[in-house]
């Protein structure tokens, strides 16, 4: 992670002090930087910055820059500070009772796997009553205690539903296990045990979904048609939740029922907008997986636009353009607009990457002629005899 540092030219101990006392004497503001940085550990650039004063009256707002990183050195010295990070108009993440000192800078640091991370492990403790070892080790000592004040507050409601608990961990395992007619029933019960549980419908909701995909006919209907109304029930008592609906809309897909699946997407982009970006490739993934590929490309493209740096949506978008290339009469592969600069957006921002190989080879065959006319094998044959006798004759 980039750091801010300074360095001072070497000076004699007399004036190294003389320059210290001016500078602390002098100094009227303080200091607050830091780096932002996405789910993927990647810098976050265009972030904004929210710094507010709490006894008084003022804020001041900035962005991140390409590398992730911010900085604010006019902030008025004495009181305490709410520093903010903002993506589209929402409150992400916050650090409250900022009190910044004289003499070197307040780092103010937001990393989203971290906030992830913090999340699930609170979402999964409040599910199954505890952290296990591995979940437990990804968390520094503050996040483990936030995770354990979750927990004290809910350990009745945990005691008293020890049943729902003990189902609820069985359906997990099986839905783990690819399980997921076991994994369906299993989150039956557990909705019968605790239908005021929005993550014990969003889980059924998910395992129908699963088990869907491996149905035909009236038996996947049906089970998508169970997928969409858990996924009702899981919204109605969390409406806040965005996963919810984006994964509602994906279940309206599968149900081919476009316009309301547009609508759901909708909304969990309005709902979360950092996110936006991922809603967008969700929808585009299944739409291709469905074969509406010009709305596929819609869909990609607006997860761009959301965020360029999504290398996944860059060389998907690509992908779904290439259907619509032309050959012209020399044989020549003539992509439409857009082509060529998302797979090369692709190779820029994942070199190494998955989908590497095949964006090279799509951009080399825009430059090379493709062979258009048909010949027999018997035609190919007598083409290459007739080729290396000219050739024969030449040496003579």
């Amino acid at each position: 992670m980039a750091r801010f540092t300074t360095k001072f030219a070497p000076l004699g101990a007399c004036a190294v002090l003389f320059l210290f006392a001016c500078s602390v004497f002098a100094q009227t503001t303080y200091t607050i930087l830091g780096n932002v940085t996405d789910e993927a550990g990647k810098p976050l650039e265009g972030a904004v910055i929210r710094i507010e004063r709490k006894d008084i009256k003022w804020s001041a707002n900035l962005k991140t820059n390409r590398r992730g990183e911010y900085i604010h050195a006019g902030v008025p010295v004495g009181g305490t500070y709410k520093v903010t990070f903002v993506v589209g108009g929402t409150d992400v993440d916050f650090r409250d009772n900022v009190k910044p000192r004289l003499g070197e800078p307040t780092r103010i640091d937001f990393d989203q796997a971290e906030l992830k991370r913090v999340r699930d492990a609170q979402e999964i403790a409040a599910q199954t009553g505890t952290l296990t070892p591995e979940q437990a080790r990804k968390l520094t000592s503050e996040q483990r205690e936030q995770v354990q004040a979750a927990l004290k507050s809910r350990e009745k409601e945990i005691a008293s539903n020890k049943a729902l608990n003990d189902v609820f961990n069985e359906a997990v395992a099986a839905f783990d296990a690819g399980q997921f007619q076991a994994a369906v029933d299993a989150f039956n019960k557990a909705a019968e045990l605790g239908p005021k549980q929005d993550v014990v419908w969003g889980r059924l909701a998910e395992a129908s979904l699963s088990l869907g995909v491996q149905k035909a006919g009236a038996e996947q209907e049906a089970a998508f048609a169970k997928s969409i109304e858990a996924y009702q029930k899981a919204m109605e008592l969390k409406p806040a939740e965005s996963a919810y609906v984006n994964n509602y809309g994906t279940a309206l897909v599968r149900m081919k029922k476009l316009p309301e699946a547009q609508a759901a997407f909708s909304k969990a982009i309005a709902m979360d907008p950092a996110n936006a970006y991922k809603y967008y490739y969700n929808l585009g993934a299944v739409l291709t997986n469905t074969g509406q590929t010009d709305a596929a490309s819609v869909a990609f493209k607006q997860a761009i636009d959301a965020n360029p740096k999504y290398a996944i949506a860059q060389y998907q978008y690509g992908l779904s353009l290439l259907g619509k290339a032309q050959i012209g009469a020399d044989g020549k592969i003539t992509p439409p607009p857009g082509t060529r600069e998302a797979l090369q957006a692709y190779l820029e921002l994942e070199p190494n990457g998955p989908n590497a190989q095949p964006a090279k080879d799509m951009l080399a065959s825009f430059d090379e002629a493709i062979q258009t006319n048909y010949l027999s094998p018997e035609a190919k044959k007598r083409a290459e005899e007739a080729a290396k006798k000219k050739q024969q004759q030449k040496k003579k």
